[in-house]
């Protein structure tokens, strides 16, 4: 890898892959990559942080308090990803639900907090905010029955590159919910994607390690590979996504997805030092 310059191609290469890809300085609006970052994208969990920002809004708004409690319903149990399904508390504050989300990207919180805002709300505000090729298209269900949604999320490069510089210069929510939805970000545990050139600790990396500060949102399923976030020197903001969706097929890019994705956090990691 040589820069930042050679990231598009070095995506392209990665036969079957359909990528979106977007990086930019916050600040100065210097393009560091790009991508397709128009083409609509299956994001699986990268959605997830329209529903938090819906949240927020509403607290901002003074219809709901972070402190007020909800009790998660036996349908809305959901495994794999997440830690809510191996606790015993059955009844979190809305911050603690959002705090997992954040986390780890927790489908049984995210299927209460739905349950609570609602689907409709978040799409009306997703769309409200300007994102009209990006959004939360359903709760987690698995099996998908029959009529569902066939994502979970869908999303541009570009839609999730401005959607994080505008909630790192606290340009739609207030200046404490802002800093709250960075922080529950900033406690993501997956830096298997672009975050993994960063060489940071997956449990602790918010604040300034190494000169550098992250916080983060990837999606995961079989054929899906998506990282969207901030990451910044002490001089420096970039905020990227780059998303990845293939077919079903007897070759499985995915190594070579991640090592492409490695060399974007690289390009990334090289501006920051510039």
């Amino acid at each position: 890898m040589t820069g930042s310059q050679d990231v598009a191609a070095r995506l392209a290469r990665v036969e079957g892959v359909r990528w979106s890809a977007l990086a930019g300085d916050v600040d100065s609006g210097k393009v560091l990559f790009e991508l397709d970052s128009g083409r609509v994208q299956d994001t699986a969990s990268v959605g997830k942080i329209f529903l938090l920002h819906r949240l927020l809004a509403e607290v901002d708004d003074g219809r709901r308090s972070l402190e007020d409690r909800v009790t998660r319903r036996p349908v809305e149990w959901m495994d794999n990803s997440g830690l809510w399904y191996l606790l015993q508390a059955d009844e979190l504050s809305l911050y603690d639900l959002a705090a997992l989300i954040g986390a780890v990207s927790d489908n049984a919180a995210t299927n209460t907090l739905v349950r609570e805002i609602g689907i409709e709300a978040v799409h009306s505000h997703t769309v409200a905010m300007g994102y009209r090729h990006s959004g939360l298209d359903d709760w987690v269900r698995w099996p998908i029955p029959p009529g569902a949604p066939r994502t979970l999320s869908h999303a541009t490069a570009a839609d999730l590159v401005r959607f994080c510089a505008r909630l790192v210069t606290r340009a739609d929510l207030s200046a404490s919910s802002s800093d709250t939805l960075q922080r529950w970000l900033g406690a993501g545990m997956d830096l298997s994607m672009v975050a993994s050139a960063f060489g940071l600790d997956p449990l602790a990396h918010y604040f300034f390690d190494r000169d550098i500060w992250l916080w983060n949102k990837t999606g995961t399923i079989s054929t899906v590979r998506a990282d969207t976030g901030v990451v910044m020197s002490p001089t420096r903001r970039i905020a990227y996504a780059v998303l990845a969706n293939w077919d079903r097929g007897e070759a499985d890019p995915r190594d070579e997805v991640l090592a492409a994705m490695r060399d974007a956090g690289e390009a990334i990691r090289e501006e920051l030092v510039v």
